[in-house]
């Protein structure tokens, strides 16, 4: 039993550390499609050793440590000073700053994740368009407080050279944070203030080493 019990942690720690690599070279953001590609590459099939997704994050912050340590605190910066650009420019829609850019655990592929609120998403939509920015919409998915999930409009375009994803809520919604697709607990949004002090925060460190 012992024995079985090492193979497994052996496995889930295989498994972790090759999600982890997954999502930092390949660009894959979601853990569920990092989850399956690893076990097909390592030809797993059991639910039992699969990791979850806090150890996935765990795992890809000490690849990152690892192998990007060299230039993921400069890409880090990069994009959290898009973020605040970004949240600048739409203010007016009380921006909020979520996933791996807020976290630290930004890849190459990584996407500004912000979180607006307005009366209708055709208020952000119009506002895009008058300031001719051209644009994607689409709809990204939530599990809320209550366990249900909701749809709700997002938008994306490209700033520089970093993606900017918006996802809009209606002004209620800002009361209560969506679920983490990481923990499960109330999804970390942070604001224009929270972003700031991260900046200076990376500065005063030397460029940076994340959340």
């Amino acid at each position: 039993m012992a024995g079985r019990s090492r193979e497994d942690v052996r496995r889930r720690t295989l498994l972790a550390q090759e999600c982890a690599r997954i999502m930092a070279e390949e660009g894959i953001r979601d853990f569920l499609g990092a989850k399956r590609k690893a076990a097909q590459r390592l030809g797993v099939d059991s639910r039992s050793a699969m990791p979850n997704n806090v150890e996935i994050e765990a795992a890809l912050r000490e690849y990152q440590r690892l192998f990007h340590g060299d230039r993921q605190p400069q890409r880090l910066q990069r994009l959290r000073e898009t973020a605040l650009e970004a949240m600048r420019f739409f203010a007016r829609f009380r921006p909020r700053l979520v996933g791996p850019v807020l976290a630290g655990t930004a890849g190459p592929a990584a996407t500004v994740d912000l979180h607006l609120f307005a009366d209708t998403p055709e208020d952000v939509a119009l506002f895009l368009m008058g300031s001719e920015i051209p644009f994607e919409s689409g709809e990204r998915r939530f599990r809320l407080g209550s366990g249900e999930h909701a749809s709700y409009p997002s938008y994306a375009f490209v700033a520089g050279e970093a993606a900017v994803g918006l996802t809009v809520f209606p002004p209620e919604a800002e009361r209560e944070a969506p679920r983490s697709p990481v923990d499960g607990r109330p999804m970390h949004r942070a604001g224009l203030r929270e972003v700031e002090a991260l900046l200076r925060s990376d500065e005063g460190a030397g460029m940076g080493n994340g959340v």
